[in-house]
């Protein structure tokens, strides 16, 4: 039985109609795709101009005279009840409600009318196709966050009983509990694993010290999605070799869709069908490819609640072979609120930071996960979980690695401590700047 797709019919979603309407749109040639991308980003921006009194209040009168000048929203925007920014055709009751993790330090209660999840889930499904995976039947091994309230526990392990999924809680990283999913990974015919990046690398560390190859407990496994964190090459080749399986890097927004998914031929490819993905200068003019810019995207079918030039808070580039239809996102560095802001006002991207420390104190295996905060200017704190502390060698290095890579007056001291404090969602951020400055 399809319980995966009964799940979503039983809640109002026509996903048969959607993947019928997701191949139509497949099927376009080039000069038809970007024909059907211009009448929908219209047709998306005019509905809620007419339709959303809230995102009218957004829009100055006389102000567009063309796409470029339709305004740029961004998180904040958002935050005030939902019921108001509902457009008139549609109540609370009448549509898909979820929360964002509120991993960049912006949650908020969103909206989707039920065509537009509908599409989501097929895209989704689409994607993850192709490499054989049929949510219907391929066995998923789950590193995600689950509420710890009772209700909201067995609801989640509800879903996971008809989504063919097993939940492996990501809030204990110990030993121990890698232990518990080792055990069984040996007794499920799991597929593909699919989660969170950083308790997943966490778990191929476990495997590492254990010479264990993953595939030759779970002979079945065959991939690993990755998504929400960001994916560092020396990660990406750890979990390949101590799983066995080829690891796809997975882009995504909840309040949103699925934005970029590798494909077979190893490009990170942009969802063009559901969603207009623009990279956007501070000026909120659009960069040419090749140029880092703000991500800022725009559900082209969301009719419930406006998400038209949406900042969603990361920065990317475009690559100079993408196209309308396959748009390919070259890079993706990381979010706008991860600037670290230096004592000369020189500004350099947090990960940085983590790229340093990460080439220092990860190669002998003693440290586990790190983070890294910015308190001050000149103050930067690494809080690390470790077998032993960090040498003072170490800790000499990585100042010096710092300066060489950054500039010469930066504090850094280095905590040991026996867990990291991930968010509720259970994602763990790996820079924070906790500066007031604006960006």
């Amino acid at each position: 039985m399809r319980l995966f797709d009964f799940s979503l019919r039983f809640n109002g979603f026509k996903i048969d109609k959607a993947r019928t309407a997701l191949e139509l749109l497949k099927s376009k040639d080039e000069l038809a795709f970007e024909a059907y991308v211009e009448k929908q980003k219209s047709d998306i921006f005019n509905y809620h101009l007419n339709r959303t009194p809230y995102y009218k209040s957004l829009v100055k009168e006389g102000q567009i005279t063309g796409w470029n000048a339709v305004p740029v929203m961004t998180k904040r925007d958002l935050q005030v009840p939902l019921k108001a920014r509902l457009s008139n055709d549609y109540s609370i009751k009448s549509v898909y409600v979820n929360k964002t993790s509120g991993s960049s330090g912006d949650p908020f209660i969103f909206a989707k009318d039920k065509w537009c999840h509908a599409l989501t889930w097929a895209e989704i499904m689409d994607r993850f196709s192709w490499y054989d995976i049929d949510f219907n039947h391929s066995k998923q091994a789950r590193f995600y966050g689950i509420p710890l309230d009772t209700y909201g526990y067995y609801k989640e392990r509800l879903k996971d009983r008809f989504s063919h999924r097993f939940r492996f809680s990501i809030f204990d990283l110990s030993d121990a509990a890698f232990e518990k999913c080792l055990k069984k990974f040996e007794t499920t015919a799991f597929q593909y694993i699919n989660g969170y990046t950083s308790p997943i690398v966490q778990f191929a560390k476990y495997l590492k010290d254990r010479n264990i190859i993953l595939k030759s407990v779970c002979p079945t496994l065959e991939s690993c999605m990755v998504t929400s964190e960001m994916l560092f090459d020396s990660d990406r080749a750890l979990m390949e070799k101590q799983f066995g399986v080829p690891v796809i890097n997975e882009y995504g927004a909840s309040e949103l869709d699925l934005i970029a998914f590798q494909n077979p031929d190893g490009d990170f490819q942009l969802n063009s069908e559901t969603l207009l993905v623009e990279i956007l200068d501070e000026n909120n003019n659009a960069v040419p490819n090749g140029t880092e810019g703000r991500v800022v995207i725009t559900s082209l079918y969301n009719k419930a609640h406006p998400f038209i030039r949406y900042d969603i808070g990361d920065i990317g580039i475009l690559s100079e072979k993408s196209t309308v239809k396959k748009p390919v996102l070259e890079k993706l560095i990381g979010r706008t609120n991860d600037i670290a802001i230096l004592p000369s006002g020189k500004k350099a991207a947090g990960l940085t930071f983590y790229y340093i420390t990460k080439s220092i104190i990860e190669d002998d295996g003693n440290v586990k996960e790190f983070i890294i905060e910015q308190f001050s200017l000149d103050h930067f704190k690494v809080s690390y979980v470790s077998r032993e502390e960090l040498s003072d060698e170490n800790i000499k290095q990585i100042k010096k690695e710092m300066e060489n890579y950054l500039e010469s007056g930066i504090d850094i001291t280095f905590e040991r401590t026996e867990k990291l404090e991930r968010s509720k969602s259970g994602k763990l951020k790996q820079f924070s700047s906790y500066l007031n400055s604006a960006l």
